[in-house]
């Protein structure tokens, strides 16, 4: 008789203080989904599943913030019917959310112009960030986001404030990601290798690690990839 050799299970990576602040910008849903003769919709509804599967996965190796591109201020411009289901699936994640939030350790908060959307939906993400706020792992969801607009909210509300001469420390106080540290990592997948308008302020010296891998298919094994190279990385802040 033979038997089957059992695989052997992935050692669990060590975080450390060096990373607290991991970003992904998740691309390639839409080719994921033309790949397999789908329309670009079927990506966007993997991608979802990924993208619990992934935030799980973060808050259960130590990481304490995490942020996702899940929507930008350009991303409009694309076909209705596209744009329609990324709402779709976007409002069924509130609402499933409320169902599961006492099972998980996750703050959710959503990042950037928000005032475009209903006042019912505002209000739904308003509460949920209000009913999870006691929460230890942040999670902020970038939706309607863009970084050049995030900088700009922030200077016009210095302005309204009467604020004649800005300093570093306002515009941290008026970014949406405000009470959050700066990400140490951004993830992008997709195998594209520009950084699409996100996190502008926040990234000044940010690690940046590039991915052939599309979303949909993305796997701890891969944040296990990405957090094992920003480990090897000397971060100088300028320095030598």
């Amino acid at each position: 008789m033979f038997f089957k050799k059992q695989k052997k299970a992935k050692e669990k990576i060590q975080i450390d203080d060096r990373l607290k602040h991991i970003a992904f910008i998740m691309d390639g849903n839409g080719r994921w989904a033309q790949m397999r003769g789908m329309p670009r919709e079927f990506g966007h509804s993997n991608g979802a599943a990924t993208f619990k599967k992934i935030g799980r996965y973060c808050e259960s190796i130590g990481l304490k913030y995490m942020t996702v591109y899940a929507f930008s201020t350009e991303n409009w411009k694309r076909p209705q019917k596209e744009v329609d289901t990324i709402m779709k699936i976007f409002d069924e994640y509130i609402d499933q959310c409320f169902r599961e939030m006492q099972e998980d350790n996750v703050h959710i908060r959503f990042i950037g112009n928000l005032t475009v959307f209903s006042e019912a939906l505002r209000e739904k993400m308003a509460r949920i960030d209000r009913e999870t706020s006691n929460k230890s792992f942040v999670l902020n969801i970038a939706i309607n986001y863009g970084g050049r607009e995030e900088i700009l909210h922030a200077c016009n509300e210095l302005i309204r404030e009467g604020k004649s001469k800005i300093t570093e420390a306002d515009i941290n106080r008026c970014i949406y990601t405000t009470g959050c540290p700066d990400p140490d990592l951004v993830v992008r997948t997709g195998g594209d290798l520009r950084i699409s308008n996100f996190l502008l302020w926040q990234s000044a010296y940010t690690e940046y690690y590039f991915t052939d891998v599309l979303w949909p298919d993305y796997s701890s094994r891969d944040v296990d990839e990405a957090i094992a190279s920003f480990y090897s990385r000397k971060r100088r802040y300028g320095g030598v």
